[in-house]
Order: structure tokens, then sequence, then C-alpha cells
């Protein structure tokens, strides 16, 4: 058995955005934020201000973790109808997610190692020059 999926209009979404009831849409999914508010590490404040609004670019520019896009799932409750759907140019997916950190991982790597190549040459000019 299938459950069926809540599905609700921008315009009755929008009066949704008081600390009684906070809204969010990201990425077209509707999510009840109300008793996420006081545990948000940024603040209620963040919440209340996109509340009853489409959240999806101020979620993406925060590059939120896996744990907080698993979290998310928790509050969920239902979606936009079709007709005020958009389409998301940043929607998260595992792959990229993946990508990102080996990216990530990649570019650690090459970040401490022209310092230490710099430093291996000082360190062998150095006692070339003076020793």
């Amino acid at each position: 058995m299938t459950e069926e999926i809540k599905l609700f209009t921008r315009d009755e979404l929008k009066c949704r955005n008081s600390r009684e009831d906070a809204i969010l849409i990201i990425h077209n999914g509707v999510y009840d934020v109300t008793k996420f508010l006081d545990e948000h590490p940024g603040g209620e404040e963040v919440l209340l201000e996109m509340a009853g609004q489409d959240a999806t670019e101020p979620f993406e520019d925060v590059s939120h973790s896996s744990d907080a896009r698993s979290l998310m799932k928790k509050y969920k409750i239902g979606e936009l109808v079709e007709a005020d759907r958009t389409q998301s140019k940043t929607a998260f997916s595992p792959q990229w997610n993946n990508d990102q950190q080996q990216e990530q991982g990649n570019s650690s790597w090459s970040s401490w190692l022209l310092p230490l190549l710099l430093g291996v040459a000082a360190t062998v000019l150095y006692r070339f020059l003076f020793l």
C-alpha cells in the first residue's frame, strides 16, 4: 500500500511563515520546520526569513552536509503541485555530492603539496649556499 503524497500550492504556503507554523519549499518539496526552529544550527531567524517561500537557493548556497539532507526527510510533509514546480538548477544528487567530496579531497592534497615542495626547495638552496 503506497502512501499518497500531499500536494500544496505556493499560494496556500505563503501565509505559513510564523514561529508557530513555518513551512519551507526546497527542490519542490514542502517541509514543516516549525519543530526544528530551536535546533537549527544557523538559528531560527534564517528559517523564519524564508518561511512560506522557496528556500532552494539559500539552502544550496550554504552547502548543507549529507547528514542535514538526510534529516530533512523527517520534516517533509508533501510536494508542490505540478503547476507550481520549478526546474532546479542545483538539484541534489548523491553522485554530485560524491564528485564534490572527491574534488575536495584532491584540492586538499594539492593545497599542501605546493608549500611542501617550496619548503624542500628552500631547504636545499639554504644548505647549498650556507653550509
